[in-house]
This record gives C-alpha cells, structure tokens and sequence, in this order.
C-alpha cells in the first residue's frame, strides 16, 4: 500500500467522481490547490455516467440526462473542462400521442413569460380547458410562493382546478419527469422553480442541452484538467475510512489501494454513501444530527430501455411520449452522430415509476417496444436488433414538504471537512446543477478556510422580458 502525502496547507482530498466531486475538485485545482479525486468506480459521472455494456457491446449511458439553459453551474464546469461545445441545445419540446398526432411546445418572439403560451395554446395534445387551466396554474405561480409551504404540488393542482388531462400530460409528465416523483409527494416551492425557471424566466433559461458523447466521454477532460493543474485521479479506489490527525492537521482517506493524505477534505458522495462513511469517520458533535437528516432522504427510480432498431425509426431528435409507461424517446444515432449507426439507436425513458421498475427485463423491453410501436408506426416493419435495460433505483431524492430541513450545508461536523451533492443545501431539486452547484459551494468553503475568498458559485440567470418586474421567491 503507498501514501500519498502533501504539504497539508493546501492539499484537497474529494471523495466521490460524479458531477458534484468534479465540480469541486476542478474548482479547486483552478484555485491552485493540489486535489486527489478519489472514485470507486474505473469511470467518472456516478449516476450521470456510461459504461460499456456487454450485453449489447455498446457504451450507454446509465440514463438520459439532460440539462437545460438555467444550469449554470453545470454549463460552468463544463466550460472549465472544455467541454461546453458537446452539448446540443433545443428550445423545442415535441409531444406525442398514442396514433402518432403531435404537439410542439417551444418558445415565440413575444416577451417572457409570454414566450411559450402561443405554442401550448396551439397544441392539440390539450383541451380548451386543460389549456385554460394551465394558463390559470402559470399565472398564481407567478405569484410568491413560500419555500417553507407544506403542500404538495398534487394538492395544489387539485385546489387550483386543474384538469385531469393538464395533470397527467402536462403536470405528472413533463414536471414529475423533471423532478422524478409523483405529484403527491413533490413539494410545491420546487415545482414553482422548475416551472419559473423552464417556462416564465426566459427563452434562454428554458432551453434544453443534451450531450453529443457518451457521458463518460464527456467527463473525460476532468483527468486532464486535474493533471494540467498539478493534481490527480484515484479510480477504482473505495474508500474504507478517513482520519483526522489533530497533530499534523491532516486527514487520511484509507483505500485498498493507497492512503491519501491531505490537509482538507470533501465528501462528494450521494446520500446513502454519507451515511455508510459516517460509521468510519471520528466521533465529532453533530454526526448524529447529519445521521438524522440523512434518513429523511428516500430514493426515486429511472429506467432506462435501450432499443437498435435495423432502420430509421423517427428523424426526431426526441419526443414526449403521451397517456403510456413511457415518458420520453431520445434518438441517440442523431444526438450521438458518433456512433454512425447504419439503423436507429433509441433511449426510452421511465421516470418515478416503481412498477416499471419492478418488471423483468423481457418484460419491460415489450412492453417498451409494444408501446413505442404506437406513436411511431415504423417499429412495426423493423427488427430489434438488440436491447438493453438500465434499472437506476437510486436516480434520485424525493423533493416532499419539508424536505430541506434534511438538507446540511456544505460545513461538516469535521475540521477542515465539507460536504458536497445534490442532496445538501443547494435549494435545487435532485439534478446536475444541484450536484455542481454543491461542489462550488464545498470548494468556496474551503477556500474560505484558508483565508482565501474566492467565488466559484455561478449567478442564477435574470429573468427576461416581464419577468424582469415580478418578485423572485
């Protein structure tokens, strides 16, 4: 076993290679300390990741992720890392209904939050008074809503009179989807946000990126940047325990592998892996608190079925997919043109659904195809090739009332240890952007440990057009 041992002043150990550990530690490296990124796993991203599958001897992503314009700490670390041009945006949604009639929602030349009502007032996959509905729902969110309210978005949409067609092709898909829970177990303030944030602040903040590579390839320029700035990258490495030396001001993170000594410490590690970590860390006043608010977290589910088809399917980028199991069609032979695929390489996607989860992968692979075949006839007449299922269980935390009293900052119960992911207080759902802003957040913490302020944070986007006047919650 070796040791990897630095001046402690500045030295920077981060437990954890997804989006959050990234962040953080590219951060870092930027600010001049030297950074040991610690990752189990022989690839970065954690649940935004890709892999190469052997079942289908294809690299895919454990799940479509996608991130959208008022990301900006995300689209921050990407630009760090050099990899902001990999993204493909759209500012255009297309929904579809069982029999293949299709709705585009996307924004107009009219100021926000205008942007987007010509396009919903004009699609057909809504009634008049579902349209009438929703138009009445954007309108009272527009108005301030308490980040402390108890009430779940569910019951909100019922004492708001929404339609049952606004609920279920509008409410529990696109944001339920957005937030991967059911209605009645989201809490209103963080459906207010998505709504604000995609729909009313602007043009800009609505639109919708989606990466070009593999996610992992994506990731790829992280080991790099880190080299470039005088640190490194620990993979298949799990960490067993970290101890603080009050004597030298020094932590050890124990691996396997090697022993990582450093002078500061960052936890980038999702919530149930905090808590498995905790059991190994020294006693400090507080663990049992942050023990406490770990338990309040419970998982949601994504899965994900990946399809090769032996010809062109749909020339559509992607899709909301109507009334059926299946919330979303990513056509990854066009947004991956990489692959230069001779057929069609589709990822279908199944959020907050634990029923579909439970289902057996033949199972859950026809009932995709059968349903697939309903909004695209071309399924009909084509071969699946091969076929993949991706069962995430642990995709993400639910966002239900009172959630961010379970939510710690970024300071630990430990000496020059903090805390970073999309669980913490970051006042984000359960995202991308909520794990990079986390890792700004660590990183602006432990500079400021050492005396050195320093702002990694990015500023949230301003409202355009209208929005300018009205009163931010």
């Amino acid at each position: 076993m070796t040791q990897l041992r630095q001046s402690a002043e500045r030295t920077v150990t981060v437990i954890g290679g997804g989006v959050a550990g990234m962040s953080a530690a590219c951060a870092l490296a930027e600010a001049g300390f030297h950074v040991q990124l610690v990752e189990r796993r022989g690839y970065l991203g954690g649940r935004a990741s890709s892999y190469f599958h052997p079942g289908v001897s294809e690299v895919i992503d454990n799940c479509q992720h996608v991130l959208f314009g008022c990301c900006t700490n995300l689209i921050g670390f990407y630009r760090r890392i050099g990899v902001a041009g990999r993204i493909r945006w759209t500012s255009n949604m297309t929904m579809i209904e069982p029999g293949g009639r299709r709705s585009l929602l996307g924004p107009v030349w009219l100021p926000a939050p205008l942007h987007g009502l010509p396009r919903l007032m004009a699609a057909r996959a809504f009634s008049l008074a579902d349209k009438l509905a929703l138009a009445r729902a954007f309108e009272a969110l527009m108005r301030p809503v308490a980040q402390d309210a108890t009430e779940t978005l569910g019951a909100w949409l019922r004492r708001n009179g929404q339609t049952e067609g606004a609920i279920n092709r509008f409410w529990r898909l696109v944001i339920a989807s957005a937030l991967n829970a059911d209605i009645d177990s989201i809490a209103l303030p963080y459906a207010a946000k998505v709504i604000r944030e995609l729909f009313m602040n602007s043009a800009r903040a609505g639109s919708m990126g989606m990466s070009t590579v593999p996610l992992s390839d994506l990731y790829a320029g992280v080991a790099d940047f880190l080299a470039g700035h005088g640190s490194g990258l620990l993979l298949n490495s799990n960490v067993e325990a970290a101890e603080w030396d009050e004597e030298t001001s020094q932590w050890t993170v124990r691996t396997r592998e090697a022993n990582v000594a450093s002078g500061f410490l960052v936890l980038a590690l999702p919530f149930e892996a905090t808590a498995k970590l905790l059991q190994h860390m020294p006693a400090a006043e507080g663990v049992n608190s942050l023990a406490g608010q770990i338990e309040s977290h419970h998982h949601w589910p994504i899965c994900s079925v990946h399809l090769w088809f032996d010809r062109e399917i749909t020339n559509l980028d992607h899709a909301v997919l109507l009334d059926r199991e299946l919330h979303w069609m990513y056509n990854k032979g066009r947004l991956q043109p990489g692959r230069k695929l001779q057929g069609s390489y589709l990822e279908l996607v199944v959020s907050a659904s634990p029923g579909f989860a439970a289902l057996s992968r033949e199972q859950a692979i026809d009932q995709a195809v059968k349903e697939l075949a309903e909004f695209f006839p071309a399924v009909s007449s084509a071969k699946l090739e091969k076929a993949a299922l991706v069962k995430e269980v642990r995709a993400t935390f639910g966002v239900p009332p009172g959630i961010d009293a379970a939510r710690p900052g970024a300071v630990s119960p430990w000496s020059n240890c903090f805390l970073a992911g999309d669980w913490t207080a970051t006042g984000w759902p359960s995202t991308m952007e909520s794990a990079a802003r986390s890792g700004h957040l660590a990183a602006e913490a432990v500079c400021q440990a050492v005396s050195e302020p320093r702002a990694f944070l990015n500023p949230d986007l301003k409202p355009r057009g209208l929005m300018r006047f009205m009163r931010r919650f």
